[in-house]
């Protein structure tokens, strides 16, 4: 192995075990933040059950399901990380030679910074193409609100992979991709995009120490997601009549429902865990 090579496999890992740390850490919080974003679509949670705030859910979670079950669906969270990182490397080297042949940095920089941002955002929904069922799973298994294995609708991450292509095919795994792709091309557009633009610049290496691209774009998006997630809670069930078909119907059904407040729903518990991810970020190579 070349010098290189054996360099990006080392800061690979080392991503990898800061990422997975940091993703435990924070587990709590982001399962508190997606039962508050899907309990209004859930079967599991019915009316006078659901959670009033994020205290009260923080309250509730221990005491009805376990303390462990603020890890729940954690496992699938820090798995899916490598083929990630690795896919969106892969990807995004490929993009450039498509998108940047031909094109001078020094003397073309609109047009290289245009060709990074486009890389970058193609890497990125790619990589979703790949990844997407295990970020699928995660949310159908934090929003499993079962106490014991026979109130809970999915033993595990196996189970839910298993069950969800019984029911539904492998078209059911991609429920809601559609609105995470749009929200994963702003933010590795961002995130790698601007990051490989100010590296090249000696002007701009006052960005290479932050955080770029911290989600914040695609945010406005995730309760779309986790509701088009969860929308087919019961597996063998009758469809709730609450059924969606596409996020154009759910944005529509959220903002007569529950006004501009249900599309931000989880929102203030979004900010811990976003200092969360910032354990693990860094320098992108």
């Amino acid at each position: 192995m070349t010098e290189q090579a054996i360099s990006f496999a080392k800061d690979f890992l080392a991503g990898g075990v800061a990422a997975a740390i940091s993703k435990t850490a924070v587990a709590p919080i982001e399962r508190v933040k997606l039962l508050l974003q899907v309990q209004h679509a859930s079967q599991q949670i019915t009316a006078d059950k659901q959670y009033k705030g994020i205290m009260d859910c923080i309250v509730r979670i221990p005491k009805e399901q376990g303390v462990l079950s603020f890890w729940r669906g954690n496992m699938a969270n820090v798995i899916r990380y490598f083929p990630t990182q690795a896919l969106n490397f892969a990807f995004k080297d490929k993009y450039k030679q498509v998108f940047l042949g031909g094109v001078d940095k020094h003397t073309q920089f609109w047009r290289y910074f245009a060709g990074n941002l486009a890389s970058g955002g193609a890497a990125g929904a790619t990589s979703l193409c790949f990844v997407y069922p295990l970020d699928f799973a995660r949310t159908r298994l934090a929003a499993d609100v079962g106490k014991s294995g026979a109130e809970r609708q999915f033993k595990g991450l196996g189970d839910c992979l298993v069950q969800i292509t019984k029911s539904d095919g492998i078209r059911g795994m991609y429920q809601g991709f559609n609105v995470s792709v749009q929200g994963i091309i702003i933010y590795r557009a961002a995130y790698f995009g601007v990051y490989d633009t100010a590296k090249e610049h000696p002007h701009l290496h006052q960005l290479d120490d932050r955080p770029v691209g911290d989600g914040r774009g695609r945010r406005g998006l995730l309760p779309l997601r986790h509701r088009e997630a969860t929308d087919d809670d019961a597996v063998g069930a009758q469809r709730s009549r609450h059924h969606v078909h596409g996020h154009h119907r759910l944005l529509a059904e959220d903002l007569q429902g529950r006004g501009r407040q249900g599309l931000l729903q989880g929102r203030l518990v979004q900010r811990p865990a976003g200092h969360g991810r910032g354990l693990r970020a860094g320098p992108v190579r």
